[in-house]
């Protein structure tokens, strides 16, 4: 599981995240549409309780998630939309999960495939990557407030399966029907995670060179510039010499 947070650094260092918000709160939108497909109260909802803490996580406006969640039950127009994941390689011959949101899936197929190759990448059939990663719970906490010891000792009540150090964080792992148990025993123990989500966690991380690693980056910022692209998941390891880079 190693090195699954690592892009995430490398965006909060770039400040990819805050110049985009805009763009992140269509993503956010997105999300709580189709989890409020399943029920809009959120209290019998874990997957719309998520969306929405997410949301409110990069500040996005309350009124925004109202109307989100009217278009996912279908009080309002706008929530014929529909969940797809696209599999392939890129450069260094990565594994790529891409995870998209889409009202029409013959466009984002069509963009996510030109990326894919521009970046000397190719996209493959379906089930060419998945079995590569594992669907897991993730929940990041600050290395600075815990420790993993502490961590697994309040976590492992609610189904916590694993607990990892990467950078400036803490990763916790469950199972995704522990999920909902886990983030509960960490609330009740007082304990705030700075990032919690369903992801796709590889099962083991290929090492990439600086050059390699650099096409890939680029090749991930292009796929989150693509509005119907909700996640992106690979199976690389950025070497530390690119981080340091990035940090000087």
């Amino acid at each position: 599981m190693a090195g699954h947070s690592k892009w995430a650094n490398i965006q909060h260092r770039k400040g990819r995240q805050d110049a985009k918000r805009g763009k992140i709160f269509t993503k956010m939108a997105k999300d709580i549409i189709l989890a409020a497909k399943g029920g809009g109260d959120p209290d019998m909802n874990p997957r719309l309780r998520l969306a929405i803490a997410k949301a409110k996580g990069v500040n996005m406006p309350n009124d925004k998630i109202d109307t989100a969640i009217k278009k996912g039950t279908g009080e309002l127009a706008g929530g014929d939309i529909a969940e797809v994941i696209y599999e392939g390689y890129g450069p260094g011959g990565v594994a790529l999960l891409v995870e998209a949101a889409t009202d029409n899936k013959n466009r984002t197929v069509a963009e996510v495939r030109h990326l894919l190759s521009k970046a000397g990448g190719s996209m493959g059939e379906a089930g060419c990557v998945a079995w590569m990663f594992d669907r897991k719970g993730v929940m990041n906490f600050s290395a600075e407030k815990y420790t993993e010891d502490q961590l697994l000792e309040i976590g492992l009540e609610g189904g916590v399966e694993d607990v990892k150090a990467e950078d400036e964080s803490i990763e916790v792992y469950c199972a995704p029907e522990d999920f909902s148990d886990a983030q509960k025993a960490f609330e009740e123990a007082g304990v705030e995670s700075s990032s919690a989500e369903l992801s796709y966690v590889p099962k083991n991380t290929v090492e990439l060179d600086v050059p390699a690693a650099k096409k890939l980056m680029t090749l991930m910022e292009k796929l989150e510039e693509c509005d119907d692209v909700q996640n992106i998941h690979v199976n690389a390891d950025f070497p530390e010499e690119l981080m340091a880079e990035m940090e000087g």
